[in-house]
């Protein structure tokens, strides 16, 4: 089907749940790829912000799965008939710590579906929220908002947009090596079959980039993984960001973040080998 026929409003308001254990194993094992010391992970430790990525997983079969990796169109998502999938941006509201041990349960739903046409032709944006339960409780722990955008494959006659640059000055500043192995970790961790984060040839022969996609997500992590570094104790909010551009596994990317003179609010951003902002983020804490 064409994206003219296909309804998108008729998937506004669908929703699926799905149960899971928050068990100690993958904690262990991002905080290894994290390059954290190895340390006890004990029944009742709050999750580090973010790492409920861990967990919900998805899991279709594989003859479910597309040829880029990702499970074929339909299903929750809407079959939306654009090549390019891509996680532009997130946004959460953090209530009550989710913990090692719990049992959880997320419900997903579909909460926006908006289209749009861009220099390169049709934009499709869809936005999911997400509400996460611990141990049947009435209230989430946590609410997520997940951008996603669907494009069409670039063009040889397409321009990119001009990059822009990053913040010159950072209280807080660390250093990424984006190896084949991190990106394969990190992918192995989530259960992320996309080639674009593993396959070299697939990635430059076929979708055009050059080179390895690092995941929105694991920098996303790597920003509030920096916070936790510089202020262990400090208690998180909410967070959202925003992905400005692609990170390559070409080089060294750096992750950054400022302080704000009110003492809860931190600009964290990344940025590429070349300077440029990649992604931009704010976190506020309590």
């Amino acid at each position: 089907m064409t994206l003219e026929e296909i309804d998108l409003a008729a998937w506004i308001g669908r929703h699926e749940t799905v149960a899971d254990t928050i068990s100690p194993a993958p904690v262990m094992a991002l905080s290894a790829t994290l390059d954290h010391p190895a340390a006890p992970v004990p029944h009742g430790m709050a999750l580090p912000p973010l790492w409920h990525w861990l967990y919900f997983l998805p899991m279709q079969r594989q003859s479910e799965i597309g040829p880029d990796g990702h499970a074929r169109r339909g299903g929750f998502l809407p079959p939306v008939p654009l090549p390019r999938r891509m996680w532009a941006g997130s946004q959460f509201e953090f209530r009550s710590p989710v913990r090692v041990g719990d049992q959880a349960a997320r419900t997903s739903t579909i909460d926006d579906i908006t289209r749009k046409n861009g220099r390169t032709g049709p934009l499709v944006f869809v936005k999911v929220r997400h509400e996460l339960r611990c141990n049947d409780a009435p209230a989430p722990a946590l609410i997520e908002f997940h951008d996603i955008v669907y494009r069409e494959a670039p063009s040889q006659n397409d321009v990119p947009p001009p990059p822009q640059a990053a913040p010159a000055d950072a209280s807080w500043r660390r250093e990424v090596a984006p190896s084949e192995v991190l990106l394969f970790r990190y992918s192995a961790l989530t259960f992320n079959g996309h080639r674009i984060h593993y396959d070299r040839r697939y990635v430059t022969q076929v979708e055009g980039y050059p080179g390895l996609v690092v995941h929105g997500p694991l920098i996303a992590t790597l920003l509030l993984d920096l916070l936790r570094r510089e202020r262990p104790d400090a208690q998180v909010a909410s967070f959202r960001f925003k992905a400005i551009r692609p990170t390559f596994d070409l080089g060294a990317f750096h992750v950054n973040g400022e302080p704000h003179a009110d003492g809860r609010t931190i600009h964290l951003w990344a940025s590429d080998m070349d300077g440029w902002l990649t992604m931009d983020a704010t976190v506020v804490l309590r």
